[in-house]
């Protein structure tokens, strides 16, 4: 697989998944996995079915909220002995709590404890059979283990979930882990639903980007792309690279030339550049 998202730590859990989530954005690609946003968790609801709110908070959450969020910073860091010892903590007052075991499991596959990833997502799962924040991270755990056919199952069992309310981030997943395993037909169509879902997300269009051009369509890759790099903020030296070499495969110098200048002025240190100036395009 080639490499993909923000400045991120390097780890079995992301096990150089394509495009960009190994190196780019990397606090988005934290939010993706874990689920752990409003948006994207479904609605707590009190015994009797009705929506709580931070009045039907316990002491339990109270103590176990803030350590959560540390859980999911010093992950992101990579710091992950730190963050398991965090959800330790919150798993002491909160036993079952949902997000703090999906964020176990996903720790312990980034510390390649893969068995006991793989038994904590079972867990999960039978606590929470129909839950798409677990399915989902479960799949994505089955894609870096490259069973993806088990993979797919648990994506697709997320989707299906008619209480889902991210499913750009399980599309982009599926399709960044079929194309793992050159399954390109597969990535295209799953790319594709999850720009649908989600078109203002650089982390898709640079992966839908990266998908067509490994399948050569040029023109397509060079649409998805600019929309990244038209950003200043959102752009940096693996969308600028993928960029350049799109408009070198689409016999365009002056757009080349445009780009490794921008490259250079503002990746000066970065392995693309590197990779240009050594004429290594097609790495």
């Amino acid at each position: 697989m080639t490499q993909m998202l923000p400045v991120a730590p390097h780890s079995s859990v992301q096990a150089r998944p394509v495009g960009l989530m190994a190196r780019l954005w990397w606090p988005v690609w934290v939010a993706v996995l874990l689920g752990l946003t409003a948006c994207a968790a479904p609605a707590v609801r009190d015994q009797q079915g009705a929506p709580r709110t931070d009045f039907d908070s316990t002491d339990a959450d109270r103590r176990a909220a803030p350590r959560l969020e540390l859980a999911g910073a010093y992950f992101a860091r990579g710091q992950y002995k730190t963050a398991l010892d965090e959800i330790k903590q919150v798993l002491a007052v909160k036993p079952n709590m949902r997000e703090a075991i999906n964020m176990r499991g996903l720790i312990y596959a980034a510390m390649g404890e893969s068995q006991l990833a793989d038994e904590n997502f079972r867990q999960a799962l039978q606590l929470y059979p129909q839950d798409p924040d677990t399915l989902h991270n479960y799949g994505w755990f089955l894609c870096q283990q490259k069973r993806w056919p088990a993979a797919q199952t648990q994506f697709d069992l997320a989707l299906a979930q008619s209480n889902y309310r991210a499913p750009a981030r399980t599309w982009l997943a599926k399709g960044v882990c079929a194309a793992s395993v050159g399954r390109m037909t597969e990535a295209e169509q799953a790319l594709q639903k999850a720009f649908e879902f989600d078109p203002a997300s650089p982390v898709v269009a640079y992966n839908f980007a990266d998908v067509l051009y490994r399948s050569q369509q040029y023109e397509r890759a060079r649409f998805y792309i600019r929309r990244v790099n038209a950003q200043t903020e959102q752009s940096n030296a693996q969308s600028l690279w993928l960029a350049l070499r799109i408009e070198r495969r689409l016999g365009n110098s002056a757009g080349v030339d445009e780009l490794s200048q921008l490259l250079r002025r503002r990746h000066p240190q970065s392995p693309e550049l590197q990779a240009l100036d050594g004429g290594r395009f097609d790495e």
